[in-house]
């Protein structure tokens, strides 16, 4: 479904993400996980065009969604033409950015209908589903302050689900969060998984990686040094220094 070729990014001069290759399949739950500062949002933010690659492409479903070629040249997409793309790639941050001035429902519904010209009828119904499932159909006339975070993110992840993208990629989604909240996102997270849904998430949540993820991905300095599958990754006798050394930290720091 994904392919990331050659993919480099450099900021101020400095390269930030080293060509980097990565595919993802339909249905695979790949989680990236790193240091800070090693490229792990940034390279997110590239797949959802939020930020453009000093080189390399990406390909959903075959099709580049930084380049259209005409006369057998590659010319960029115009901001409009990449909104398309960014509806078939949903994205989930680590803040919320939910409209505070909206109801849960108006949120919601917001995209659909502006977006992807959904009637309003329709998208409430729809909506009403969305809330279902996040386990929130009694907070559609509620507003996002009267909220705890946890359930926030969890409205943030049906607002995403409405815009029916192929696939959703996450951004420390829990990261925010106070640590009892955690567990209610994370549930939403592994059902989505359950059901066949395509993620790509970034986080330091090490169950969660171990139990939902098919791939692991570990990036250190803008360079992929793993992609295995949990069982692998986590196996004591596989892990590299570097990998050995970020898990006994975050180890220590959950203590």
């Amino acid at each position: 479904m994904l392919q990331l070729a050659s993919i480099k990014k450099s900021f101020s001069g400095k390269e930030v993400i080293k060509e980097v290759d990565l595919s993802v399949n339909k249905g695979e739950v790949v989680v990236i996980i790193g240091p800070s500062g090693s490229g792990k949002s940034t390279l997110l933010r590239m797949i959802n065009a939020l930020e453009y690659p000093s080189g390399g492409d990406i390909l959903l479903e075959g099709n580049s969604i930084l380049f259209k070629e005409s006369k057998g040249k590659k010319h960029p997409y115009s901001e409009k033409e990449l909104s398309r793309f960014r509806t078939e790639i949903g994205m989930v941050f680590q803040g919320f950015h939910l409209f505070a001035h909206k109801t849960v429902l108006e949120n919601i519904i917001e995209g659909p209908i502006h977006v992807r010209k959904m009637k309003k009828e329709a998208a409430i119904e729809e909506a009403k589903v969305l809330l279902e499932k996040v386990g929130l159909s009694d907070k559609q006339d509620a507003y996002p302050h009267s909220l705890s975070g946890g359930q926030q993110q969890r409205i943030a992840i049906a607002r995403a689900l409405a815009m029916k993208p192929k696939m959703l990629l996450f951004d420390e989604p829990t990261s925010a969060l106070d640590p009892e909240l955690v567990g209610e996102v994370l549930v939403v997270m592994k059902n989505l998984a359950l059901e066949g849904m395509t993620m790509v998430v970034v986080t330091h949540e090490m169950g969660f990686a171990r139990e939902v993820g098919d791939r692991i991905v570990f990036i250190d300095q803008g360079v992929i040094v793993q992609d295995a599958p949990p069982q692998h990754f986590f196996h004591s006798s596989n892990k590299n220094e570097r990998i050995h050394k970020f898990l006994n930290t975050l180890t220590r720091n959950a203590v």
